[in-house]
């Protein structure tokens, strides 16, 4: 698994943790770990793989599209999500 430097942050990325965070989800960051996803959520027994983009026009990069493409082959849900809406929606939480 490589490392990347100061790896991309999506400019909403900060608000959904705190949301997540506040409805008592465990939130950490694996946004460095390379062609991955940004964070990993615990919510009530359930583990998300989670991308945060800023708008829908953002695309998954090779790398993420191929580690969405692997999760999911073994069953494992890779969330692409944009606002803490979408966020509150994956825990639905309303």
């Amino acid at each position: 698994m490589s490392f990347r430097r100061n790896a991309k942050v999506d400019l909403n990325q900060a608000e959904i943790v705190l949301a997540l965070r506040k409805v008592g989800a465990v939130v950490k960051h694996v946004h460095q770990l390379k062609n991955l996803f940004d964070v990993l959520v615990f919510h009530r027994g359930n583990t998300y793989c989670v991308e945060i983009k800023s708008s829908k026009k953002s695309k998954l990069t090779e790398g993420e599209l191929e580690c969405k493409q692997e999760l999911e082959s073994v069953g494992v849900a890779y969330w692409v999500i944009y606002s803490v809406d979408d966020a509150m929606r994956m825990l639905k939480i309303r």
